[in-house]
């Protein structure tokens, strides 16, 4: 009997990774194919414009950036890697700041009735605001463009969370505040054994919205401020007419989004309830 309970559990198992292995391998074939459909658009678009640099230019640009990544000769002259080690932390530090303020707001938001009606107006008038419209208060208020510029990322990181965890905690069923007001639990308790749990994927919708917007905008912020980033790499590397290196920046900018994108999505599936 024991052997047919193992060998059906390890049959289970089997088909669970085979199919984990179907749907990457499969979702890799589309990654290919889209990309492939990109290039062959990009080749045929450059037949026709003269300036426009090739695959092959691109691929070259690529190839000398990363043979030495990590190089810095100067506050302007570094590696790829170093100047996108710039950026993210830029973003890492305006977003976890963003983060800190979103969640508890939101929170409050969706718990307190009253302070949904008092703050939501705020945020509807502050969210459409475009990020870098903020560049100049960052600026009076701190004296300088690398705090502003982390400024305008906390910003950003703000209101995506905000809405969502407020959502999220404001869909929080009755039968669970019953089933925390017949155990007693402290505020403590409620908030952290029943309000987050709840309203944990909703919180990292929002998280993983608000760091998707903080990264196109650590882009343009880099450009207006100056600073060295993969912001300001783009901006030089027009200056200097180098559209290779442009595009190659683009295909990282890209990739790196990507890769966090995907990151949030998995942290999504594993906290989500059915």
């Amino acid at each position: 009997m024991q052997n047919v309970q193992y060998k059906a559990t390890a049959s289970r198992s089997t088909g669970v990774v085979l199919k984990g292995f179907k749907n990457a391998a499969s979702q890799l074939g589309f990654f290919v194919a889209g990309i492939s459909l990109l290039l062959l658009g990009w080749w045929i678009v450059g037949q026709n414009i003269k300036d426009l640099p090739t695959p092959l230019d691109v691929f070259g640009a690529l190839k000398t950036m990363f043979a030495d990544p990590y190089y810095e000769r100067g506050p302007n002259d570094r590696g790829i890697l170093n100047l996108l080690l710039s950026s993210l932390t830029r973003v890492a530090s305006g977003f976890a700041l963003g983060a800190l303020i979103a969640i508890p707001l939101g929170i409050l938001m969706g718990s307190v009735p009253f302070a949904k009606k008092l703050i939501d107006p705020v945020v509807q008038l502050l969210r459409p605001v475009s990020p870098l419209a903020w560049f100049p208060i960052g600026l009076t208020v701190f004296q300088s463009a690398e705090p502003a510029t982390v400024f305008i990322i906390f910003i950003t990181a703000l209101w995506p969370t905000v809405i969502n965890t407020a959502f999220g905690v404001s869909n929080l069923p009755k039968d669970f505040k019953n089933v925390a007001r017949v155990f007693k639990f402290t505020p403590a308790q409620y908030i952290s054994k029943v309000l987050i749990p709840f309203a944990l994927p909703h919180i990292l919708t929002g998280l993983r919205i608000s760091f998707g917007i903080a990264w196109m905008v650590i882009v343009a912020a880099e450009m207006l401020s100056g600073k060295s980033g993969i912001g300001f790499f783009v901006w030089d590397a027009w200056n200097a007419l180098s559209l290779p290196n442009v595009i190659a920046a683009i295909f990282i900018i890209g990739l790196t989004g990507l890769l966090f994108d995907r990151f949030f999505g998995f942290l999504e599936r594993m906290v989500k309830y059915e």
